[in-house]
């Protein structure tokens, strides 16, 4: 069975490149297909969100870029993390968790 799409929140959608720009370094193709793969076909990033969130992070010095040749052979821009973006990872995943929980006690209030 095929799990539904559905869009992400408003700027989850950094969160989610920095996490897995922070397990490798990565060339867009790579990072939606890899947000792709471990959702299971949840979150599909087109390249009219992905290319643009992706400068905006370099821009803010949470990511950095250089091109190097693809696994196709073709030249690609990866991007890795800088030690600024792990610290605003972790920061938005302290953020997150406690988000998560919030709304857990709020969901199951009455029951």
């Amino acid at each position: 069975m095929m799990t539904p799409r559905f869009p992400i929140p408003q700027g989850t959608l950094d969160m989610l490149i920095l996490q897995t720009v922070s397990l490798q370094p990565s060339h867009g193709y790579a990072i939606a297909q890899r947000l792709q793969q471990v959702s299971r076909d949840t979150v599909q990033i087109n390249q009219g969100s992905l290319y643009p969130a992706l400068h905006r992070l370099e821009q803010k010095g949470w990511l950095k870029a250089a091109w190097r040749q693809s696994e196709t052979g073709r030249e690609a821009k990866f991007y890795a993390i800088t030690r600024k973006g792990q610290k605003q990872l972790a920061e938005v995943k302290k953020t997150w968790a406690r988000l998560a929980v919030t709304v857990e006690l709020i969901f199951n209030q009455g029951e």
